[in-house]
């Protein structure tokens, strides 16, 4: 199967999401910080053993913990420290989006170019790390879904230092030899909406 057909497949699905700073503006800006997630670690059905796309390190994209975890590291770091956003861009699907959800409004829909523009200011000024702190996997096929609870710490090692909650939806899709996403959504937590606490810790 190709992505093109995989792509068919989904109904031109809005590849959507992965995104960081739309929910951490101020105190949102801290909900901006997502894409994140390192998760599910199912082996990739077996299929056409296609070379990875040019640019792409293949060991980022081999397996959905491979893909999950490159997501976090790609734009975790201190402050002042560059991110390798074209490490970021090779894990996305073609027309890719990213969606931040929040107070019951889309605050970001974006493609991984457009969430560069608009959160790496913010990731590469302020400093921000990512890890996932829990994962639940559906997987049919080569379509998996990954919910990943996350979290973010803003200015780590500062006196002001701040840490947001929340919860990443994944669409992963393995198609010409690798994994792709297609897709990432995400809200933060808020007081009303906590983040699970049966989810923390567990990863399956």
């Amino acid at each position: 199967m190709t992505f093109k057909h995989l792509l068919a497949a989904f109904g031109a699905a809005a590849l959507a999401c992965a995104a960081a700073p739309a929910f951490a503006q101020d105190d949102a800006e801290a909900a901006a910080a997502e894409p994140a997630a390192e998760a599910a670690a199912a082996e990739p059905a077996a299929d056409d053993a296609a070379a990875p796309a040019m640019g792409v390190d293949p060991a980022d994209v081999e397996s959905i913990d491979a893909i999950m975890a490159a997501t976090y590291d790609a734009i975790s770091g201190p402050a002042g420290q560059e991110r390798d956003w074209d490490r970021f861009y090779s894990l996305f699907a073609p027309n890719a989006t990213l969606v931040a959800v929040g107070d019951g409004q889309i605050r970001l829909n974006a493609s991984p170019e457009g969430y560069v523009e608009r959160s790496g200011p913010f990731l590469t000024g302020q400093g921000f790390i990512e890890e996932e702190t829990g994962r639940r996997t559906e997987r049919y096929g080569n379509v998996v879904h990954v919910f990943s609870a996350y979290e973010g710490t803003i200015r780590p090692g500062a006196n002001d230092e701040d840490t947001i909650r929340g919860v990443n939806s994944f669409q992963l899709a393995f198609a010409d030899g690798r994994w792709w996403i297609v897709n990432i959504l995400w809200e933060g937590e808020t007081d009303d909406n906590p983040v699970p606490e049966e989810m923390i810790g567990v990863f399956e």
